[in-house]
């Protein structure tokens, strides 16, 4: 099932650049080890904003700034494959196919936190980030009583990707997703 939905990413994205319009998929690019590398930084820089954003009482901004980190990490993967992607669906679809295949080692929390679940009973740090960034409080009992736990997991994350990003190793874009 998931190799499938990640085929459509590619494909779909393909037909979309043939017909001249933005993809809302996934394409296969040359690896971008530095972009990679500068996806790292900017989850780095985005989880320091969650520690402005905390002592400055800013925190219906944070759940969003959580994810973004997070999404930044799964971007650098990305990169580093050699994928672009205008979809967090398919980023995310992308990640856990990659990872399943043992082609990475990321964790499978990392991977659930960006998915986006299109059955409503389904609920994921994308819900999280909508509820906040788009009700009307300005402080969140989530925060207050996250904050620790979400700081060590995006740490963790970036961690996990800042081994795949920066390993010696050659990523490529398993064939079979491109059939």
């Amino acid at each position: 099932m998931i190799a499938k939905e990640v085929c459509e990413c590619f494909a779909n994205a393909l037909k979309d650049e043939k017909n001249g319009k933005k993809h809302k998929g996934l394409l296969v690019t040359a690896p971008d080890n530095k972009g990679a590398q500068e996806y790292v930084l900017k989850a780095k820089t985005n989880l320091k904003l969650c520690h402005l954003f905390k002592e400055q009482n800013f925190d219906y901004k944070i759940p969003e700034e959580w994810f973004y980190t997070l999404y930044y990490c799964a971007l650098a993967i990305l990169a580093k494959f050699g994928v672009e992607s205008r979809s967090q669906r398919c980023t995310a679809v992308f990640i856990r196919y990659v990872k399943d295949k043992k082609l990475i080692e990321y964790s499978d929390e990392f991977i659930d936190r960006i998915r986006v679940y299109r059955e409503k009973e389904g609920k994921s740090d994308v819900d999280e980030r909508e509820t906040a960034r788009y009700s009307s409080s300005l402080k969140s009992e989530a925060v207050e009583t996250e904050f620790g736990r979400m700081d060590a997991l995006c740490k963790r994350a970036i961690d996990e990707c800042e081994r795949i990003v920066f390993s010696t190793s050659k990523f490529k874009v398993p064939i079979e997703l491109l059939e």
